[in-house]
């Protein structure tokens, strides 16, 4: 009986170092460019996708598009459509690098993450240890339009780490946020962060540490300035610009080859040209000083790293970070991100539904049950998008990471996305 109990241990050891090896090596595993067919997509279902978006763009409702999908580490699907320029006719290539904007707040909470999982940052330690204006916030109590002067009430108390990663601070966007808030933003000369500017980070976020807060700090969700924010501390705490650390940190020990805040000349003719629409819904090209971002921003040498907007990439290179998330933040056999501190950027961290329906984790927003019950994308699955056009999601359930990129804003047909979800969970076999 002994040796019976001693020979299945040493059976189940085996069996479970063998797991353990594959998984190991599963989590470990480079993507590849190469599309590998999955047994778990009808590809003839999964065809409609092709048809759909090629229809978008011969009604003219899209100039171009890239879609790639990753199932159980594995490139299932990845294709340009349509044009990178259509004046020139020129085709987009599934390698196209886009302007991705707000998907670079993602990847700005995973450095701070690091530095978390380093012991050099708290996630509940206050902003105004590394920024000393976040000292004693003020929270807006009335704006005067007339002058853009303001009173101002004590914020019941500082802002953190958290409140930034959740954008729960109180802080709001130039530009693109509320009107108030814009109107001091722009006063005190601090910007949105979209496009080039030539100034400090830490001289930016510094000012903004002035100004009030649109509302006392976790008491709801604000979408604002709170990764640029995050990128500024990562340049403080690491010594390191934020472009040196992403690729120090983040680029390098991932192989993303095609991520940058300053792209390379040598990479300039795979950048897609930017659309928008005039009054009749007309696609026509976003002009230089269309919303004051020349779309050439990537093309011009900056050391202003926007953590909240200013990184371009493709839709392969940012699959490989979705996919470390999900491998418990292991990927080309390196621990980039603890598997605890992994798991927690993508748990629900409000009392509260962000958007009514929706959770948030710590720079993801997250499927809530309900929201999983009425779309086809799994509770837990997380998400965002950027300002041009550029939207992921991964679902940890069905192990799958889909982008969908266009350079197309605002997009009066911007349904699309939704169909091409709807037509890939309707393709997947069990």
């Amino acid at each position: 009986m002994k040796k019976y109990f001693k020979k299945s241990l040493s059976y189940l050891t085996l069996t479970s170092a063998i797991v353990l090896f594959f998984t190991t090596a599963s989590f470990g595993q480079v993507l590849s460019m190469a599309v590998t067919k999955s047994a778990r997509f009808d590809y003839g279902k999964l065809a409609l996708i092709d048809s759909t978006v090629n229809k978008y763009i011969s009604n003219h409702w899209l100039v171009g598009s890239t879609v790639i999908i990753v199932k159980d580490n594995k490139v299932v699907y990845y294709k340009g459509f349509g044009y990178a320029n259509e004046a020139a006719k020129k085709p987009m290539p599934p390698n196209a690098i886009y302007r991705i904007m707000s998907q670079t707040k993602a990847i700005t909470s995973l450095a701070i993450l690091q530095l978390v999982d380093q012991g050099k940052i708290d996630l509940d330690q206050h902003v105004s240890d590394f920024i000393a204006t976040f000292k004693n916030p003020k929270v807006l109590a009335h704006l005067n339009t007339n002058d853009t002067t303001y009173t101002t009430i004590p914020a019941k108390r500082e802002v953190n780490i958290r409140d930034l990663l959740t954008h729960t601070s109180g802080i709001d966007y130039t530009d693109i946020g509320s009107p108030i808030m814009n109107a001091i933003y722009t006063k005190a000369g601090v910007p949105s962060g979209l496009g080039n500017f030539n100034a400090s980070l830490l001289e930016k976020m510094t000012i903004l540490g002035k100004l009030p807060l649109a509302h006392q700090p976790g008491e709801k969700h604000t979408y604002g300035l709170n990764t640029d924010l995050l990128g500024c501390i990562v340049e403080v705490v690491s010594g390191l610009s934020l472009e040196k650390y992403f690729q120090k940190y983040i680029f390098d020990p991932m192989g993303m080859k095609d991520s940058y805040f300053n792209l390379p000349t040598s990479k300039a003719d795979r950048m897609p040209t930017v659309y928008t629409e005039n009054a009749a819904q007309k696609i026509i090209e976003w002009g230089p000083t269309l919303n004051n971002i020349d779309p050439n921003y990537p093309l011009t040498q900056k050391s202003y790293f926007s953590g909240g907007a200013g990184l371009s990439s493709t839709a392969y290179d940012y699959a490989i970070f979705l996919q470390m998330i999900l491998n418990g933040g292991m990927y080309n056999g390196k621990q980039i991100l603890s598997p605890r501190t992994a798991a927690i950027m993508i748990s629900p961290q409000l009392d509260f539904k962000y958007n009514g329906l929706d959770d948030f984790g710590l720079g993801f927003g997250l499927a809530s049950e309900k929201s999983a019950n009425l779309y086809p994308r799994s509770k837990g699955s997380f998400s965002w998008g950027g300002y041009f056009g550029t939207s992921y999601f991964a679902d940890p359930k069905e192990h799958l990471i889909v982008l969908v990129m266009t350079q197309h804003k605002p997009n009066s047909h911007g349904e699309l996305t939704g169909k091409i979800e709807r037509i890939i969970y309707g393709s997947m076999l069990k």
